[in-house]
């Protein structure tokens, strides 16, 4: 309701001051900026090319919409583990064809001064939470003409800054992934098993120069921020190196290397920190659950204490052919104080093909693997599977409308966890809305 308010107050200014869309267009163009719409697609960090002139301060109001209808079935071959009143913990509840709850966010975009740009992204609704939750926001530095005009001009054509309580920059992959209902960069539903994002507090010094982008960052390593901790707070150090190059008009590649590590932490959120919660509702999920487990489908490692984390990915795009792929290899402990620490590996490929009048329609598939250790003590590491198969139409550029099949299980669990024997399967239809 939230979102079909805004749009229809939009279309109201639209009217009364008669503006056509191209001029809205170009009222709406900021500096340094991705466009949420098809336009920035495949788009990975802002570029310092930029042609759009300051013309004073500018407000640009944005959002997006989504929602699915959802066909999945589970199972499970798990021991029966009574809860001591005569329920089985590792009974999975059934599931329904039906639609989701709608996910809406609300974007504030601000062109505060010549280079210089604020962004604010609020969840009005999600899985995890229905009342309105701040996500996070950044100022991002791209000029320094508010210190004086032209000032350090030599190195900041080809450095950017970014600071705030903000979405970290690891890896690719989290450019591509949905973010609530920002899901028109996502050629799938869901995102990966590991899906590794995290808010937190920090800054990030980028340098861009031809094809090559390295970036150094730094973060208090926590989500939810609080001064009453015990002194548990620390420093996450963040890195990047890639190289990113348009050969021709039809051939792009892209390599990039990442990493993230945190040496004292009472939690490590990099694979928790998602507040919007996963794409396949209820999948996984005991009929002794008391509330919604927002992340279901996906996996979350567990560890604690530390955490060094690698993603290595590649993209690579002919014609209408991409192809992503992600190798990422987190390794962390089990608990505070744990001097012995276990990994998991993750893989991942996606092969997506654009094709029709503009590239409006597409057909993808992705496989993607994780496996690792549920605890040091195991003797044997457990493996998830995953294969989704998507078909994709934009209507417009702002309008986006997938089809996705996925096939999800999970070998060598042991017998008395529920995903023992488990998998699940089905399709999700997602129509996605975003401007």
């Amino acid at each position: 309701m939230k979102q079909s308010l805004l749009i229809f107050i939009s279309l109201i200014f639209v009217i009364l001051f008669g503006l056509t869309e191209e001029q809205l267009a170009q009222e709406r163009d900021l500096q340094y900026f991705r466009y949420p719409d098809k336009r920035g697609l495949n788009v990975f960090e802002t570029s310092k090319k930029d042609t759009v002139k300051f013309d004073g301060l500018k407000v640009r109001i944005g959002g997006a919409s989504t929602l699915q209808f959802q066909g999945i079935d589970h199972s499970n071959e798990a021991n029966i583990v009574d809860d001591g009143e005569g329920n089985n913990v590792n009974q999975l509840i059934e599931l329904s064809n039906n639609f989701n709850l709608a996910t809406a966010n609300l974007d504030f975009d601000v062109q505060l001064a010549n280079g210089v740009r604020m962004h604010l992204r609020t969840y009005l609704s999600s899985r995890h939470h229905n009342e309105a939750y701040v996500k996070g926001g950044y100022l991002q530095i791209d000029k320094l003409d508010f210190i004086d005009k032209g000032f350090l001009d030599d190195i900041m054509d080809v450095v950017t800054i970014k600071v705030g309580h903000m979405e970290i920059n690891y890896g690719d992959a989290h450019f591509r992934r949905s973010d609530n209902a920002m899901t028109i960069f996502n050629p799938f539903v869901g995102n990966y098993i590991l899906d590794a994002f995290s808010t937190e507090v920090g800054g990030e010094v980028y340098f861009k120069s031809h094809d090559i982008i390295a970036m150094v960052g730094l973060s208090n390593g926590k989500l939810n921020q609080s001064v009453n901790d015990g002194g548990a707070t620390s420093v996450a150090f963040l890195a990047k190196l890639g190289f990113d190059k348009q050969f021709s008009s039809n051939f792009r590649l892209r390599l990039s290397g990442s990493v993230y590590t945190n040496n004292k932490a009472a939690r490590i959120y990099l694979y928790s920190g998602d507040r919007a919660g996963a794409r396949y509702y209820s999948v996984m999920e005991s009929i002794t659950s008391t509330r919604d487990n927002f992340t279901s489908g996906r996996w979350n490692p567990g560890f604690a204490d530390k955490l060094t984390a690698f993603m290595i990915n590649s993209f690579i795009k002919y014609n209408g052919l991409e192809l992503f792929g992600t190798f990422e290899r987190p390794e962390g402990g089990d608990f505070p104080g744990a001097t012995e620490t276990r990994a998991w590996n993750q893989f991942a490929i996606d092969a997506v093909y654009r094709f029709g009048m503009e590239e409006n329609f597409y057909a993808g598939i992705r496989y993607n693997t994780a496996s690792g250790k549920l605890a040091n003590s195991d003797p044997n590491e457990v493996t998830i599977n995953r294969v989704q198969a998507s078909l994709g139409w934009f209507l417009t550029k702002n309008i986006l409308v997938k089809f996705e099949y996925v096939n999800q299980t999970y070998d060598d669990f042991p017998l008395d966890n529920i995903h023992s024997g488990a998998k699940f399967s089905g399709y999700v239809i997602e129509t996605a809305i975003s401007f």
